[in-house]
């Protein structure tokens, strides 16, 4: 026969441990509560960006790439880009703010742009689930991040997305910093593709994705130097109209910040 006494101490430990440390499936199921969001323009909007870049600045995987210098350069993809074309960008723009993406991301990439590791944060009002970042959402990352790497290995740096297959592996619980690491798996031509993943802090896979990019044929009427700002790359020049054979035209270099 068992104590009550016993049994009511085990319960309120059961208790305590499980409000101290929610099992995954109870904290996906019963997310905790969460404030609407702030006004983009408030002081306390303010206050949480500037402590979400903070934190950004100071993770661990930040510091690790910034001392492969040698190997990799830093970017912050939409810091350059144009405000008339912001405004009307999903992610640069809409996106945009405390509790949806707060501060731009941070992408750490090989020198011959065949890698990236991009580093953001994803807040909660990005969900599907509640307290679940949306899948679709994550789509549009993987398609963004991809899409970085495979452009920058097309002459004229301009690329459309052919083909985008992905599997979601685990759930990608909202409000944390997830990394996107993409990388290249063939060139050829006006064809590149790339594979990548969404993973959390501690490596955990959450995402698999691989998709085909393709250069348009009329790739050389709408290169131009805005797709470097978007795209933070260190490259600096494109070729105006490859399949003519143009030379390379320089982009001015504020536009591959």
């Amino acid at each position: 026969m068992v104590c009550p006494a016993a049994a009511l101490a085990v319960g309120v430990t059961s208790y305590t441990v499980g409000s101290l440390y929610p099992p995954p499936l109870v904290s996906m199921i019963y997310p905790a509560p969460a404030p609407p969001p702030l006004d983009l323009a408030s002081p306390e909007a303010a206050q949480v960006t500037a402590r979400i870049e903070q934190e950004l600045q100071i993770l661990p995987i930040v510091k690790s790439f910034r001392e492969k210098g040698d190997e990799y350069y830093e970017a912050r993809p939409y810091v350059g880009y144009p405000e008339e074309r912001r405004v009307h960008s999903l992610t640069a723009g809409v996106l945009r703010g405390v509790g949806r993406f707060a501060v731009p991301p941070l992408v750490f990439s090989k020198m011959d742009d065949s890698e990236s590791v991009m580093v953001l944060h994803v807040g909660r009002s990005l969900c599907g689930h509640d307290g679940i970042v949306h899948g679709g959402l994550l789509a549009t990352l993987l398609d963004e991040a991809l899409a970085r790497v495979a452009i920058l290995q097309f002459p004229a740096r301009v690329g459309v997305t052919a083909n985008l297959n992905i599997d979601y592996r685990a759930p990608t619980i909202a409000d944390q910093f997830i990394v996107i690491r993409a990388s290249l798996v063939e060139a050829k031509g006006r064809k590149a593709t790339v594979q990548g993943r969404v993973e959390d802090l501690e490596g955990k896979l959450l995402v698999e994705a691989k998709a085909l990019f393709v250069q348009p044929k009329f790739a050389n009427i709408i290169a131009a130097p805005v797709p470097m700002s978007i795209l933070g790359a260190r490259s600096t020049e494109v070729i105006a109209n490859p399949e003519a054979g143009d030379k390379k035209v320089p982009v001015p270099q504020e536009a591959a910040v």
